[in-house]
Parts: C-alpha cells; sequence; structure tokens
C-alpha cells in the first residue's frame, strides 16, 4: 500500500456537520494520515485535534477550513511549518495570502478536498 505524506485539516471541528470534520473522516478512511487543528481540543475519527500548529511535524498538504478574516492568526505558524501545498477549501479563498504563500515556495490551489477525495485526484506530487 502506498504511504501518503502528512495532511493538516486547519479548522478541526468535532461537530460532524462541519465539512473539516468530513475531510478527517474521508482522508482517514483512504489512509492519508492526518493532523487536526483547531480552536478546540478534540477527537474525530481517532484523530487528536490540537489547538496549536506544531512545528516538529512534516507536513506535505494543509487543507484549510477557516474563513479568510481567520487566516491572518494562523499564517505566521503555516509559513513556519513550509508545506509542500495548500488547499483553499470554497469558502477559504484569499487571494492576497497567495503571493505570501508563492514567495515562500509554497503551492496553493482553489479546490474542494472531498471532491479530490471522491475523484482520486487528492494526492499528486
Amino acid at each position: 500500500m502506498e504511504q501518503f505524506p502528512l495532511t493538516l485539516v486547519l479548522g478541526a471541528s468535532e461537530n460532524p456537520s462541519r465539512y473539516a470534520n468530513r475531510a478527517i473522516h474521508q482522508l482517514s478512511e483512504k489512509g492519508y494520515p492526518v493532523l487536526g487543528v483547531g480552536l478546540r481540543e478534540g477527537n474525530v475519527a481517532g484523530v487528536p485535534i490540537q489547538t496549536a500548529i506544531p512545528m516538529d511535524v512534516a507536513v506535505d498538504t494543509v487543507t484549510l477550513y477557516v474563513g479568510p478574516s481567520n487566516l491572518n492568526a494562523w499564517l505566521p505558524d503555516l509559513l513556519a511549518i513550509k508545506p509542500r501545498r495548500v488547499i483553499f477549501n470554497p469558502g477559504t479563498e484569499n487571494p492576497q495570502v497567495y503571493p505570501t504563500l508563492k514567495a515562500a515556495g509554497i503551492q496553493y490551489e482553489e479546490a474542494c478536498t472531498l471532491v479530490l477525495l471522491r475523484i482520486d485526484a487528492y494526492w499528486h506530487q
């Protein structure tokens, strides 16, 4: 079985009606290692939710479930962990941040993680 790199779900929530919650479930079901970061500690599908982005973990992809106005608080830590890519899910698009990510060498895309998973297009190098 293929080993996938780590995905950080930013905006993770224990609320099952939230898309971030669904993303954690679907990523886990498809074999992706997942780390949840949100406003409150918790657990989703065996994935602990932390309240800070850990600096000691190699993150490949950050999939965003925080609105543009809330991203600024997370941005310094997001830049510090230097993921390969950031996925801006619907409603999280933030064109003001794109040049900052590009300058840091971080790829970004406006996409829906749930759709990418459904059509087997989530993982690409």
